[in-house]
């Protein structure tokens, strides 16, 4: 398959040490060596594969010096595209870095759509489709564990899997086939239904085993979406501040404070958590402040995690016991801060409405009681199981959408050969079955879906 030739900035936009530029085809090393001169003329037409060399980028047009460079030149197959790459190294400015980009531009280079490197990497056979999705999962992994998991999925991990159980899948058809085009022995039906039996039982549990991660995996990717929620002046932006462990929201004495939905990313005990930190929620006739606390109410909707922060120091309300309704069903954490004052609110009350919940006490302006609230946060969702190390973790909800749709159709394959139903129909479900899995890693994908997909990578990636 043979493209065009490619360009587009790899590195952040800003100022910094050096950024890199890159190019991807055929004419790749051919643009490049237009542009660059070497320490006593040296060009890097013929130059060895995997070499990196120092020089000048010129622009052909007006002989100047456009930028002081290193240039690396890696030849196909072993590339990331395989295709011809060169990547030149110039200096971390945004006006170095353009111009370097614009030259390559206008002399034969095409610029780079979101994505495209890692979509020729996929459409040239250097990666499959799940390992090309993980490529971005490990550019936006927020903790070490989702790093790992990303990682692992782009070191192909879950592919594997995912060939063998089509493979099982495959060979089970084809014995299928061999025992109807053969029928000449009389236990042929037995054979047939038992051969079926055995291979739907593995497939199914290997699936099942697939799908009970994908909880934990796709909150390692996603973050858990977490509320803080609670009356005005209860410390709802001192927790978030405690968890940041910076100080983004303001915090003072006065009640609605916080007018707006604050929203940061945080690692805790490796879970990663996209906190809301909200408006308190209460009525109000402050118009600003009654926008806030209707937002409040509706992240409320959308939330995987509440924490639901009481004052030690003031009464249970009717308005605390009507968030307790508002989350019911929900997993919440209660937390009780203000500790360090004296004791006002009615811990019977609070623990009545926690028994289905965590409840944690805290002084924030003490900084007590945040580890517990970690250590809480860790358990409730992974429980230790996400330190195991053999698991293959499922991530991405595209493909935990396609996984539930192959264990639906290997249940209804299953369910037939125990009906007795003809075994051209059970073929069908089976082969159903293999094309949901080949979606997966883009055996079977529409190309509509591929450009989809690529267009939400970054531009040079």
């Amino acid at each position: 398959m043979e493209f065009d030739t490619i360009a587009a900035i790899s590195t952040p936009m800003g100022e910094g040490a050096i950024a890199i530029v890159r190019l991807s085809g055929d004419q790749a090393i051919s643009i490049a060596d237009k542009l660059f001169k070497g320490v006593g003329g040296k060009r890097i037409l013929h130059v060895a594969s995997h070499t990196i060399h120092y020089g000048q980028i010129i622009d052909p047009k007006t002989d100047q010096v456009a930028e002081e460079v290193m240039v690396s030149v890696m030849k196909g197959p072993k590339t990331f595209t395989k295709e011809d790459v060169v990547e030149i190294n110039c200096h971390g400015g945004i006006v170095s870095v353009n111009r370097v980009l614009q030259l390559l531009l206008n002399n034969g280079a095409r610029l780079a759509e979101p994505g495209e490197f890692t979509k020729r990497a996929f459409l040239n056979g250097r990666i499959d489709l799940s390992q090309a999705e993980a490529v971005m999962d490990l550019i936006r992994a927020k903790t070490d564990r989702a790093m790992n998991v990303a990682l692992g999925q782009m070191e192909g991990k879950l592919s594997k899997l995912i060939q063998k159980l089509r493979q099982e899948i495959l060979e089970t058809l084809a014995q299928v086939e061999v025992n109807i085009d053969y029928p000449e022995y009389d236990d042929v039906e037995e054979m047939t239904h038992t051969l079926l039996v055995e291979k739907g039982t593995y497939v199914k549990a290997e699936i099942e085993k697939l799908l009970r991660t994908s909880e934990q995996g796709k909150i390692l990717r996603e973050g858990l979406s977490t509320v803080i929620v609670g009356r005005p002046n209860v410390g709802k932006s001192s927790l978030l501040n405690s968890l940041v462990h910076e100080n983004k929201a303001i915090v003072t004495d006065i009640p609605g404070t916080t007018r707006d939905v604050i929203e940061e990313y945080v690692n805790v005990r490796g879970v990663p958590l996209r906190l809301l930190d909200t408006a308190g929620i209460r009525e109000t006739e402050d118009i600003v402040e009654r926008i806030g606390v209707e937002r409040s109410r509706q992240v409320l909707k959308e939330a995987d995690l509440i924490l639901l922060v009481l004052n030690y120091a003031d009464h249970f309300t009717i308005e605390d016991e009507n968030l307790f309704k508002a989350v019911e069903g929900m997993d919440v954490i209660v937390i009780v801060n203000k500790t360090d004052l004296p004791q006002v609110i009615e811990m019977e009350k609070v623990k009545g409405l926690s028994k289905k919940h965590k409840l944690v006490a805290t002084s924030l302006l003490e900084d007590k009681g945040v580890d517990e609230l970690e250590e809480a946060i860790a358990s409730l969702f992974f429980e230790g199981t996400i330190e195991s190390g053999d698991l293959t973790y499922v991530s991405n909800s595209r493909h935990i959408a396609l996984l539930n749709q192959a264990l639906h159709s290997i249940e209804e394959a299953m369910q037939a050969v125990e009906f007795g139903t003809p075994i051209d129909i059970v073929q069908i479900d089976l082969t159903r079955t293999w094309e949901l899995l080949g979606e997966i890693i883009g055996d079977s994908v529409h190309e509509s879906l591929i450009d989809q997909l690529f267009s939400q990578f970054c531009l040079g990636k």
